[in-house]
């Protein structure tokens, strides 16, 4: 006999229940180390190797928290948090433009909004955050919980 089947929540659609930001966060920073080697070389090659690259990682960041965002998020967190949406609509906005240009700036941005959604992720989960620098290139500053 069979049971009644019960509601869970995935970002794999299994019930692992496992999401994290930290993905999106290691897209951006590839984004941001991407910018500086193009800009520190003058080999063709590298260029374009460097330029796919950091297109792949825009979309990464972009698929990262579409799937937090359409999957864990629940209507009660965007009534605590209104700006839920904002934050990542600007995701999505910052990942199409790195991917189109070269601008350190907007690299940046798009880490600062990745970080502003890890910490309300980690605050609807109830634990509290902290902001570290990166162990590697390019050495930005990235939210994670303070375990």
């Amino acid at each position: 006999m069979f049971k009644k089947p019960r509601l869970v929540y995935a970002h794999c659609d299994v019930p692992c229940g496992i999401y994290d930001p930290h993905g999106a966060q290691l897209a951006a920073l590839t984004v941001i180390r991407m910018i500086d080697l193009i800009g520190a070389s003058s080999d063709a090659h590298d260029i374009a190797r460097c330029t796919t690259v950091k297109e792949e990682h825009a979309e990464r960041c972009k698929h990262e928290v579409r799937v937090i965002w359409g999957d864990y998020f629940k209507e009660e967190h965007f009534e605590e948090y209104p700006h839920l949406n904002e934050i990542v609509h600007k995701i999505m906005t910052l990942g199409s433009r790195v991917k189109r240009t070269t601008e350190r700036e907007s690299a940046e941005e798009l880490l600062e909004a990745v970080n502003d959604f890890a910490e309300l992720f980690w605050k609807t989960r109830g634990i509290e955050t902290k902001k570290v620098k990166a162990p590697h290139e390019p050495g930005e500053e990235v939210v994670c919980p303070d375990l």
